[in-house]
């Protein structure tokens, strides 16, 4: 594959995609899957990578030399990096013999975080001794076998589940995987975070099961909420409403339009004996802002909505609906409270976002102060040459009468 002139900069400084308007001619007859070299309008080597026929980023570079074969070796070694991270990381993590309560207890987190992990098009989060996995190039469902069994060599769980999302899979040319691939049979994640036990059912759909990007931000509002009326708007299965209620909370409101989601919610707040803190209410988030400004308001509000702009070019409608959301959310916290805004897309930058409270608080008649900034966890790495892997942002801002 040779690129275009003017092309070429971001990716001889690290960056991995080759994008389709990039590329000048391809050579030879490579198909789906198969292994492509990338080169500059020189002709000199950029890197390597598994072949996107029919995607906007036709290739996702995995190496720059032309040596380094990509056989099991190759995919053994990068997934004992990627575990060797979260276990400086600490994770997963046990209190200690000494410690003075379970909230350190941590069984799910990312394991491999694709693009971050060397790994692009390659998803894996650990679910205690059950795997979760994407393919989500031809690539590397090409490669499935290599990389389960690589899987099972470092961690032997219990079972492996395919998670592949079908549109994905659709796109790249071939048929998702379901249910559990490798191992016992399963119905549902169990697992710790800081302490808290979720179990959740297979038929909740969202990414591999559950959001472990948000695990710091949690931990942020759960030392937030004392003593404050919560509101967690977009809430699926509860983790930041059970993070507020462990964290003191005098009431919490979860909103979510999922039944499912609010039934599972609700038996993990009872599992955690945080029950009688927590209201589950089954409504459109943007309606229980509305309502929740009209009642005047809670304290803290948490705005997490899933991702509104999946593409560049749906970009410019997010950044309205993220307008209107801050003005909600602004509208729904009361004057000295706090707002967490959260977006989960990587065409919406910090910036971005930031204007779009500007503007929310602004149609709101209120005055936000950002006070932090929050982004995704450290199981979730960024190569510093790939600023589209810093996909989530949040903002904490105190909300005041203009």
């Amino acid at each position: 594959m040779h690129l275009k002139p003017g092309h070429v900069q971001p990716v001889w400084a690290g960056h991995p995609w080759i994008y389709a308007q990039a590329v000048h001619r391809m050579d030879g007859g490579a198909t789906a899957g198969d292994e492509v070299s990338v080169l500059d309008p020189r002709g000199n080597l950029l890197g390597r990578g598994f072949y996107s026929p029919g995607s906007s980023i036709p290739v996702r570079l995995l190496v720059r030399d032309a040596e380094t074969p990509l056989d099991a070796a190759f995919f053994r070694e990068k997934l004992e990096r990627a575990l060797t991270w979260r276990v400086r990381l600490g994770l997963p993590t046990a209190p200690s013999p000494d410690s003075a309560h379970e909230n350190e207890k941590t069984t799910g987190y990312r394991l491999v975080h694709a693009e971050g992990d060397g790994l692009p098009g390659l998803i894996v989060d650990r679910f205690d001794d059950v795997l979760a996995v994407q393919f989500l190039t031809s690539g590397m469902k090409k490669r499935e076998s290599v990389v389960l069994a690589a899987l099972e060599q470092l961690l032997s769980p219990r079972a492996i589940v395919d998670r592949t999302p079908p549109a994905t899979a659709k796109q790249e040319g071939f048929t998702a995987g379901s249910g559990v691939v490798r191992g016992a049979e399963e119905a549902e994640f169990s697992f710790h975070e800081r302490g808290l036990a979720f179990r959740i059912p297979f038929e909740l759909g969202q990414k591999t099961g559950y959001y472990f990007d948000q695990r710091g931000l949690r931990a942020r509002v759960e030392r937030l909420a004392r003593g404050r009326r919560v509101l967690d708007a977009y809430s699926f299965v509860g983790p930041f409403a059970l993070a507020a209620a462990r964290g003191g909370a005098t009431e919490v409101t979860s909103v979510d339009d999922s039944a499912l989601a609010l039934q599972v919610a609700a038996e993990c707040a009872r599992a955690n004996h945080l029950d009688s803190k927590v209201t589950f209410v089954k409504a459109d988030a943007r309606k229980a802002l509305r309502d929740a400004g009209a009642s005047g308001g809670h304290d803290l509000v948490i705005v997490d909505p899933p991702r509104l702009a999946p593409t560049r070019g749906s970009r410019e409608g997010a950044l309205v609906a993220y307008a209107k959301l801050a003005e909600l959310g602004c509208r729904a916290t009361k004057p000295g409270g706090d707002l967490v805004l959260c977006s989960c897309s990587s065409a919406v930058d910090l910036s971005s976002l930031t204007r779009a409270l500007a503007i929310g608080a602004l149609h709101a008649n209120v005055q936000a102060f950002i006070w932090e900034r929050a982004f995704q966890g450290a199981d979730h790495p960024v190569s510093a040459a790939f600023p589209e892997g810093l996909y989530l942002k949040a903002l904490i801002a105190r909300i005041e009468k203009r």
